[in-house]
């Protein structure tokens, strides 16, 4: 095991894939148990995302499901990959998420994005007119910002986001380009950058969010995160073969070829290492599109196994 190893933080984002033939009970049950598996195996936090309307996943309320995890786990950060703040009040995210920092103290992370999270239809009928939202997304951001900051003012009154806990919760923004990452630098958020569904260039990117970032009360200086998508055997054969049922999984449903890292855990290792020199992030955020419960739990485990 190389130093450069030593040093990977590495952290999980759950889509909550419910497989074919099995429940949303089931798939939501599978959610706690790897949130449970990967404290265990000293991953730094556990995040789930937001999706509406989709069939094979059972991810519509972050917070919801978050409360669930955390009474499942004792130490395991918990977050949004991301809730999507163009379909809400920033008033009601703010307060979602300081009830669970209440609930879970020094543990809570708040991911934002600006995706519809779906299809059309279900964006409209979520929010309405999704594009006049998004087009709002920097003042809705702003405004959530001010809300965790204590400052935030409507019509020259303050409004407070209760409860107020202890430990503030952590800001994050993710996204696909530099528009984003441009975003989280003005606001002075930590920034998740994409890496397993944008074409971009990571190293770009978060360079671009480091040269502007502005210290905030949220960061006092940049943190960054890149969201890869990773699948580790045994054998490279092995994991070829998960990789080749994954992508059968994204073409099925009419989605992007599977794009990622696929090997041994010494030659995912390696690899992350290298993206982790050329890029400078802190830390990974795995995402593991395999269609099995159990062989994703053991590519997790596989993966952690120089940390443990």
């Amino acid at each position: 095991m190389t130093e450069p190893e030593m040093r990977l933080k590495l952290s999980v984002l759950d889509l909550v894939p419910k497989l074919p033939g099995t429940t949303a009970e089931a798939a939501l049950e599978q959610a706690i148990r790897l949130a449970r598996r990967a404290e265990e195996l000293g991953y730094q936090r556990y995040w789930t995302a937001e999706h509406h309307d989709m069939e094979g996943l059972a991810s519509s309320a972050p917070e919801v499901l978050l409360s669930a995890i955390g009474a499942a786990t004792r130490r395991i950060r918990l977050g949004s990959g991301a809730v999507l703040l163009p379909h809400y009040s920033p008033l009601k995210v703010a307060e979602n998420f300081r009830l669970l920092s209440a609930l879970y103290p020094g543990r809570v992370d708040l991911g934002i994005g600006r995706a519809p999270g779906g299809e059309a239809h279900a964006a409209m009928a979520l929010s309405g007119n999704f594009l006049e939202r998004v087009g709002r997304y920097l003042q809705l951001a702003k405004d959530l910002t001010d809300l965790l900051a204590d400052r935030y003012l409507y019509e020259e009154h303050p409004v407070t986001a209760r409860p107020i806990p202890e430990l503030p919760l952590e800001l994050w923004m993710l996204g696909t380009n530099v528009k984003s990452a441009g975003y989280a630098a003005e606001l002075g958020t930590g920034y998740v950058f994409g890496q397993f569904m944008s074409d971009s260039d990571g190293a770009e990117i978060l360079r671009a969010y480091r040269e502007a970032f502005r210290p905030s009360v949220h960061h006092a200086k940049p943190v960054a995160m890149l969201a890869v998508s990773v699948i580790c055997a045994e054998t490279a054969a092995q994991a070829e073969a998960l990789a080749e049922k994954a992508a059968e999984g994204f073409r099925d449903r009419g989605g992007s070829p599977f794009q990622g890292f696929v090997g041994t855990t010494h030659q995912v290792r390696e690899q992350l290492s290298d993206l982790q020199h050329k890029c400078e992030n802190d830390e990974f955020l795995i995402v593991t599109p395999i269609p099995d419960y159990e062989e994703r739990l053991h590519s997790y485990r596989l993966l952690a196994e120089p940390c443990g």
